[in-house]
């Protein structure tokens, strides 16, 4: 048997690799994501004011840090049992919508959109988006980067300051949205929205023209079966910032539906030793190892995800399309890894309505945009859909309101089971008897991960705050183990 390894695995945040065992007649044997980081960003929150985990939480992660601080002031919210005012709220979503439009623009041109635009054969050095640009013209790398600056914009107009915002705070948000101001924000909505659109041309011309793509997309090595998970409005339509969490089966029967609070009467974790990230399941269905199927307790976060827990969009345009995904793809649930890359697009242009939609209304430049809280602080959790999958914050405090507990659940801390075996799967169909293991074959298997858009750098937490660290002393001759200390 020999081994393979994809070190660094290439376009994520964050570190990791893939680890490939090879039987000697050339079949697979199994394959493993291995993220060798950790970073314990819940025991940082130890000690410190619950109301700083706001601008504390934003810091972990350049890519998300909306996302953080969002769920983080829902869960100081909680924490002092505050209900926010209209205004707030709608303040909050708004701006968490402008950053989905440019985070998931991100994904879907840097990250995923070579493997497309320029092929998964395409020579490695070109599979990038300088190679993207090149391929699709100036101008659209022009409209990209618009996207992303003018997503950047609205983090600074409303969170002063273009990443890791600071304005949502207990009880609402620092600043109000002012008459001048909501004209901008109309013209970025409006933006995002023909920008969306625009990107959803590129994967009907690209992606679903090439029939080869097609076939890749639904073909057997990129298939998992799993539950999947989606926050859902009253209507069990799609919303990123408000809502309940809403599981599906296999078979996009509901599982379960259940509020913030209750998130651990539904969710448990499992650890292996040999990565320092969690494996998250349905602890109603039971952790069965690296299975898919109605017995596993695997399930999926992902914007695939959130399609398939919800009955819709709530925005007109997204809607079509959403329907428009399912009838080409044969129905719900889609249990293809690579339509996550559309089905992303689909709430692209999702969130840029919701923008649109919120900056446009009377009640986005109200006076009332914070209540000041005077409950005692105890404990909290808040929610929110990160693009990368379901965000969970939870604090426990004293009654002065310092965290003596937190825990945190990331979107990619949610999929590392489902990516796991996603490239088990991908790898076992392109590792065969007589097959030729090359640099674009490699890049298929990570593709494989790609579909998630994981982000390692948030998503590596101890359990329950510590790892063992384990010093391996092996030969020079032949690498044989010759002693291990270990320190739990």
């Amino acid at each position: 048997m020999k081994k393979i390894s994809i070190d660094p695995i290439s376009r994520l945040e964050g570190h990791g690799r893939i680890d490939l065992f090879v039987k000697d007649d050339g079949e697979l044997a199994n394959a493993y994501l291995v993220i060798p980081e950790i970073r314990g960003f819940e025991k940082f929150a130890e000690g410190r004011p619950v109301e700083e985990m706001p601008r504390i939480t934003s810091r972990i992660c350049g890519v998300c840090p909306e996302a953080h601080h969002m769920a983080a002031a829902k869960a100081c919210d909680a924490v002092y049992g505050v209900e926010l005012p209209k205004t707030a709220k709608m303040i909050r979503e708004m701006q968490y919508s402008a950053f989905y439009a440019g985070d998931h623009t991100t994904h879907f041109y840097a990250l995923g959109a070579p493997d497309f635009v320029l092929g998964p054969d395409a020579p490695a050095a070109e599979r990038n988006l300088i190679g993207v640009i090149k391929a699709v013209g100036v101008d659209i790398g022009k409209q990209v980067i618009q996207m992303r600056k003018w997503a950047h914009e609205v983090a600074q107009m409303m969170g002063g300051k273009p990443v890791h915002p600071v304005n949502a705070i207990p009880g609402g948000v620092s600043r109000r949205v002012t008459p001048e101001m909501q004209k901008r924000l109309i013209e970025i909505g409006e933006y995002a929205v023909e920008f969306a659109q625009f990107t959803l041309k590129i994967v009907d011309d690209v992606v679903l023209a090439n029939k080869d793509y097609v076939n890749m997309i639904v073909g057997d090595d990129y298939t998992l079966r799993t539950y999947y998970m989606g926050l859902v409005d009253a209507n069990n339509k799609v919303n990123f910032y408000d809502g309940k969490v809403r599981v599906v089966g296999p078979d996009g029967s509901e599982f379960v539906k259940y509020e913030a609070a209750d998130y651990q009467k539904h969710i448990a974790e499992h650890v292996e030793p040999w990565s320092y990230l969690k494996f998250p399941f349905l602890k109603n269905v039971g952790w069965k190892g690296f299975v898919d199927g109605p017995e596993s307790g695997v399930y999926q976060a992902t914007p695939l995800s959130r399609l398939n827990a919800s009955d819709g969009m709530a925005t007109p345009l997204a809607q079509k399309h959403y329907e428009r995904f399912y009838e080409t793809l044969g129905g719900k649930p889609v249990h293809h890894t690579l339509a996550t890359h559309w089905a992303r697009c689909v709430e692209l242009l999702y969130a840029g309505e919701r923008l649109l939609e919120l900056a446009s209304h009377p009640d986005i430049t109200g006076p009332e945009y914070r209540v000041v809280p005077t409950g005692t602080p105890t404990e909290g959790v808040g929610i929110v859909e990160a693009p990368r999958g379901t965000l969970t914050h939870h604090y426990k405090t004293d009654e002065n309101g310092i965290v003596t507990k937190a825990n945190l659940i990331v979107g990619t801390t949610n999929n590392y089971a489902p990516i796991s075996m996603a490239i088990r799967g991908a790898a076992r169909g392109l590792i065969t008897k007589g097959s030729t293991i090359d640099e674009p074959t490699l890049n298929k298997i990570e593709m494989a991960f790609r579909s998630y858009d994981p982000c390692f750098g948030c998503a590596t937490h101890s359990l329950p705050g510590e790892m063992p660290m384990i010093v391996r002393v092996r030969s020079a001759e032949d690498g044989s183990l010759i002693d291990e200390v270990r320190r739990d």
